[in-house]
């Protein structure tokens, strides 16, 4: 499986990011005429620039925004927009599946953050910064960025602190932003202290990781390395290196984690699966049960690497009402596996495909994407599943 992780030790933004993907490889023909399936009036062009953080040379992402149609150009235009603004936008573009799904992961990830911040629904958020034609094409050319690498995950190293004020829509704030901290706390992202007193994390490239991140480093063979560059010039190379490669996932020990639990509300279940997933566990399945005095009751089942055994237990134990944790060392064994994308009638499907002894034995449609596009088109989602597995029978052919 290829994967992405991020060297954040100058923080993330949305354009240092996407700079990072140009300079991966990421062609900038590609990015531009896939921005400009979102229809942007104001939006012209993107281009990429040349640039040296320190003794590093980087990428530095320049996008071309016209605020008004009589041509002024201004790099921070302001727009108020709420989710469902941003959801039509996205909807009713001509972008791949699944690079819609993952634009829409990151705004409602976003407005989540904001809606807590701001006391109201997700739906009544209204983006200011975030809203504005540049975040857009940030967080729409992230998902872009990883539709053509085709990344199966994302990883993140720890977060630079800092301090200082930021000065936004809603007047001086400390930083980090409210709703960028709201980002982290959401993802459980680890901190360390800097002496930076700037925004290093911004809101956008906080929500790129809050989405679709896990926190720690991957085993991996390395391919391709990005440099993207921050607009500041630090005391240090203000820059992010993102690391592309293959993940080294060989058959060893891992842990099968479990507990019985009867005195939960079941609707935190969900959440507590969703946690689990974002934490590193490799599987997590429940059993209905039935326990003393013939109570029901449901047992969490977990699949976890040695390494993520404490993240893992401590997480289960925070977040359920059980007192004791089951762990067990286990042997497993894999079969080798790659996403890639497929074109069908309906668009793009990613088609799971599973290898033995280097060939093809399966391919699987993923089903979300196959329910997106079958609502998109007002189809059965059957007609979509049949019609991905047969044109992923062409590839095993």
């Amino acid at each position: 499986m290829t994967v992405l992780y991020c060297d954040c030790f100058s923080g993330i933004s949305g354009d240092m990011f996407l700079g990072a993907l140009l300079d991966a490889g990421l062609p900038l023909d590609y990015l531009s005429d896939h921005l400009k399936h979102l229809h942007l009036a104001e939006f012209k062009d993107v281009t990429v620039e040349r640039v040296h953080r320190g003794a590093l040379a980087a990428a530095l992402l320049n996008l071309e925004i016209q605020e008004d149609l009589g041509g002024s150009e201004h790099s921070t235009h302001h727009h108020e927009r709420r989710l469902g603004d941003i959801e039509k936008l996205i909807e009713s573009s001509d972008l791949p599946g699944d690079v819609k799904h993952t634009s829409s992961k990151i705004f409602h990830r976003l407005a989540e953050a904001e809606a807590k911040v701001h006391g109201c629904s997700i739906q009544e958020v209204h983006f200011h910064e975030v809203g504005a034609v540049d975040s857009i094409l940030d967080i729409v050319g992230a998902a872009v960025g990883l539709h053509y690498f085709n990344i199966s995950s994302v990883y993140a190293s720890p977060l630079p602190l800092g301090t200082g004020q930021v000065q936004t829509q809603h007047g001086m704030l400390p930083l980090p932003a409210p709703a960028t901290l709201e980002l982290l706390r959401l993802a459980q992202a680890p901190l360390v202290a800097s002496p930076a007193n700037h925004e290093l994390v911004t809101p956008t490239g906080a929500a790129i990781l809050s989405a679709l991140a896990a926190f720690k480093q991957p085993n991996i063979q390395l391919k391709q390395v990005g440099i993207g560059a921050g607009r500041r010039d630090l005391a240090w190379p203000n820059v992010l290196r993102i690391l592309i490669g293959e993940e080294s996932v060989t058959a060893g020990r891992h842990l099968e984690i479990e507990t019985n639990i009867d005195d939960m509300n079941p609707q935190v279940l969900g959440h507590v699966m969703a946690r689990l997933f974002q934490a590193g566990a490799l599987d997590v399945y429940f059993t209905s049960i039935f326990m003393k005095k013939n109570r029901p009751a449901t047992k969490l089942s977990v699949i976890a690497r040695e390494e993520d055994e404490d993240n893992i237990c401590n997480l289960i134990l925070r977040e359920t009402s059980t007192l004791g944790l089951r762990v067990t060392r286990i042997w497993r064994r894999e079969a080798e596996r790659e996403m890639r994308n497929i074109s069908t009638i309906y668009g793009e499907v990613p088609v799971k495909l599973k290898f033995m002894d280097g060939e093809i034995i399966q391919a699987t449609p993923e089903f979300e994407i196959c329910v997106r596009l079958a609502e998109a088109v007002g189809v059965p989602v059957q007609h979509v599943l049949q019609e991905a597995v047969i044109v992923s029978r062409t590839i095993m052919s």
